[in-house]
């Protein structure tokens, strides 16, 4: 052990005449754990909060979405979207409407954005289809047999056997009163017509606030109205409600839902068009440059944009947060060396003379100014270690458990998540490490230019 290393651990360990200095470091060691705990914690729950909000949104919502720069809808689409599948990195491909509903059911009305989707492709670009709770999304899928003249088989006929579907539901809705022996207002009638209806899936707090299960009807009316001989009529249709999924994010919960992509041809009066085409990359850092690369592929008159920016004000306020904490929990750091500085001085004040004798005796002054930094160091990094570990096990402890619960329908989460990470515990240490050596400079200094003569002089 170096000389300065061994006296400053021996001044940290022996008995003082004045208490009040002991205290002091012990406050130091305190205050410094408490800052450093603080920072672990709080970098934890940030990055928590950005991991998590990541993927839910990821898991929600597909990586890249082309759509056309006009908003004229995209047709033709099965042969682009076979097409551009085959570009480099991209994973899944998958068609879909996007388009702002009102959704109703007897007094009860929300706001909503629908979904129109062909099942089997959704499930390759996201998961809110995996998170239906209550009901199946199942029913979502086109069962229905095509007619003897068709036989479709590729991905971009599903829409066209799906319309047909559609017609022939609803001819069924018409013609059943007429042709049915029972009464058309008998159970058994209205069972008949609720199930020729088209099928949807709603978010688990938009249910709830419709008041709509599994089974219970609900009226999707469109913006885009319909010219009748009366004038401009809104339009809208009645749907089933067969699923009702929970993905623990409140946006979507409350505001999504979800319908065969044919139903949303339908109803918005589309054709066989659609808006958006939605792709799965494999890698999510590298979205950006990816959706250069389809945008070029699908020619001009398209655009494409990629998770990251559509949520890019959102990561730069958590970016920014981050930040903001860091700082601000950061000066507990800075009380704390203080403190250090306080206690170095009152050190240097008692041990005047034991410096003095070391001088006399050949110690150097650059060892002397070793010795204290050395102490104040110790100090920090005492400090620091107890720090650290408490606030990993604090973070552990608090996303094992989920002990802080939060609103859903403020924070979009019902916990607080904590995901601590090794080098934010590095930087942690570093900084605390580096406010205490600067703590211990001008005791340090101060110490070194002791005269021995004067000190002895009346000893």
């Amino acid at each position: 052990m170096r000389f300065e290393l061994f006296i400053a651990t021996r001044y940290l360990r022996a008995k003082r005449r004045q208490a009040f200095i002991g205290i002091i470091t012990a406050i130091s060691i305190i205050g410094v754990a408490a800052g450093v705990a603080s920072l672990v914690v709080a970098m934890a729950i940030t990055n928590g909060f950005r991991q998590d909000l990541q993927q839910r949104l990821l898991g929600s919502t597909s990586h890249i979405s082309l759509q056309r720069i006009a908003d004229d809808g995209i047709q033709n689409w099965p042969a682009l979207m076979d097409r551009l599948s085959k570009q480099p990195h991209v994973v899944a491909a998958a068609p879909a409407i996007f388009e702002q509903v009102l959704i109703s059911r007897g007094p009860r009305a929300h706001g909503a954005i629908l979904k129109g989707m062909i099942p089997k492709y959704e499930r390759r670009v996201g998961d809110l289809l995996t998170t239906v709770k209550q009901g199946s999304a199942g029913e979502l899928e086109d069962a229905a047999p095509a007619p003897p003249q068709s036989t479709p088989s590729e991905p971009g006929n599903a829409a066209t056997q799906s319309n047909s579907n559609s017609k022939a539901a609803d001819k069924s809705v018409r013609s059943t009163p007429a042709d049915s022996t029972q009464s058309p207002d008998s159970l058994a009638a209205v069972a008949q017509r609720v199930a020729a209806m088209p099928p949807i899936v709603l978010g688990k707090d938009m249910a709830d606030n419709l008041g709509a299960t599994v089974g219970s009807t609900v009226m999707v009316v469109s913006p885009q109205g319909e010219l009748t001989p009366l004038g401009m009529v809104p339009k809208y249709t009645r749907f089933h409600v067969v699923g009702i999924f929970s993905s623990g994010f409140f946006d979507y919960d409350s505001g999504w839902a979800f319908v065969r992509l044919s139903d949303s041809q339908k109803l918005f009066g589309l054709g066989d068009q659609i808006s958006v085409i939605e792709f799965k990359v494999d890698d999510i850092y590298q979205a950006a440059p990816i959706s250069r690369q389809l945008e070029d592929a699908a020619g001009k008159g398209f655009m494409a944009t990629n998770w990251q920016e559509q949520n890019k004000a959102l990561f730069h306020a958590l970016r920014l947060e981050r930040l903001v904490t860091f700082i601000t929990i950061g000066l507990i750091v800075f009380v704390a060396a203080l403190n250090i500085l306080i206690s170095l001085i009152m050190m240097v004040m008692e041990k005047t003379k034991d410096i003095a004798v070391l001088m006399s005796m050949g110690t150097r002054r650059a060892q002397v100014r070793n010795l204290f930094i050395a102490q104040g160091v110790l100090i920090g990094a005492i400090g620091t270690a107890i720090g650290l570990a408490l606030g990993y096990a604090i973070s552990y402890v608090g996303g094992h458990y989920h002990v802080l619960t939060l609103s859903p329908e403020v924070y979009s989460i019902d916990y607080v998540p904590f995901a601590p990470r090794a080098v934010d515990g590095v930087w942690v240490a570093l900084f605390a490490v580096l406010i205490s050596f600067v703590a211990t400079l001008y005791p340090s200094w101060s110490a070194a230019r002791i005269l021995p003569a004067e000190a002895l002089r009346y000893e």
